[in-house]
């Protein structure tokens, strides 16, 4: 991972390079969240990575760090309401839209994780496997996956019987199992859950 993407960018006469990532588009349960982070360009940050492929333990280690070092960052989400009003996809734009707009500084062009391109007031491209490729995104998928994790575990608190500390709101056995015992809580996207509970 390089910041090829990045570099390439700035050739072009960008000034202010972000990437833009999500968390959470698959669960069953809780928010969507994404995050934009700008880092300067070169900055090496030790085991920075895609955030699916860290552990819980090293994504918490890098929040902070990452925090500290980027010029600018922002956090977004979308709730489980506009999840089912306006549909995942729709959803996760509006969170990247979200996360964007909240960076304390501007972007003037943004690298986006995947393969489609919310609408942003500035231009950008898509990357497949960008949180695996731009160190920016990769940034990004751990603010976007460390914020939803710590979501989730409040609302565990609040719905103990879904167990939401060890799946964070995803698909798994347990999970379904508590919903057919329970019924969906408030926080659960009601249009993911028609093919399980019919």
């Amino acid at each position: 991972m390089d910041y090829t993407y990045e570099h390439n960018a700035y050739l072009r006469g960008y000034t202010a390079v972000c990437g833009i990532d999500e968390a959470g588009r698959g669960p069953l349960a809780g928010p969507v969240y994404a995050a934009a982070v700008w880092l300067p360009e070169g900055l090496v940050l030790d085991g920075l990575n895609d955030s699916k492929k860290l552990s819980e333990k090293k994504r918490e280690a890098l929040f902070p760090v990452i925090l500290e070092n980027a010029v600018s960052y922002g956090i977004g989400f979308a709730t489980e309401q506009e999840i089912d009003e306006i549909n995942i996809l729709q959803a996760t734009f509006l969170a990247m839209r979200r996360a964007f707009d909240a960076m304390q500084k501007r972007c003037d062009y943004a690298l986006i994780d995947g393969n489609r391109m919310p609408p942003l007031p500035v231009p950008g491209e898509t990357i497949v496997k960008g949180d695996a490729k731009s160190p920016s995104v990769a940034a990004a998928s751990i603010l976007a996956k460390v914020s939803r994790d710590r979501v989730m575990l409040e609302y565990a608190k609040q719905y103990p019987e879904y167990q939401f500390e060890k799946h964070k709101g995803y698909g798994t056995k347990v999970h379904v199992e508590a919903l057919h015992t329970y019924g969906p809580s408030p926080i659960h996207r009601k249009t993911f859950l028609k093919k399980i509970l019919g």
